[in-house]
């Protein structure tokens, strides 16, 4: 992939939380089944310190990190939106301008164009 395409559309890797391991099983496999990730990697308990609608939360979560292209990101967090069981779940990505040819080859194979 150029320099010039990269930029265009990145690789990204978005993060979201979940209580449940059943939950981040099933929207990694949602994503994977719809070719919206090329890979979902579950990471256990994490601890999550917020504040919820003024009170001071701590959780054990679940962390999703979505590797994913920049052009599939509006359609998977719509996606997420639709079946996140939280009220307003945490989706942020981050972009990438460095990233190996073979697993960019690899990524860009294994998501919707």
């Amino acid at each position: 992939m150029s320099a010039k395409s990269l930029k265009k559309n990145p690789p990204i890797l978005v993060f979201t939380t979940l209580a449940k391991k059943s939950d981040a099983n099933k929207i990694a496999r949602t994503l994977l089944e719809k070719k919206l990730a090329a890979c979902v990697s579950v990471l256990p308990q994490i601890e999550s310190h917020y504040v919820w609608q003024g009170k001071l939360c701590h959780e054990k979560e679940f962390l999703l990190l979505i590797k994913t292209l920049k052009s599939q990101y509006q359609e998977l967090e719509a996606l997420l939106l639709e079946i996140h069981p939280y009220d307003c779940p945490e989706i942020f990505a981050l972009s990438f301008e460095e990233v190996s040819p073979a697993y960019l080859k690899w990524l860009q194979g294994s998501v919707q164009s």
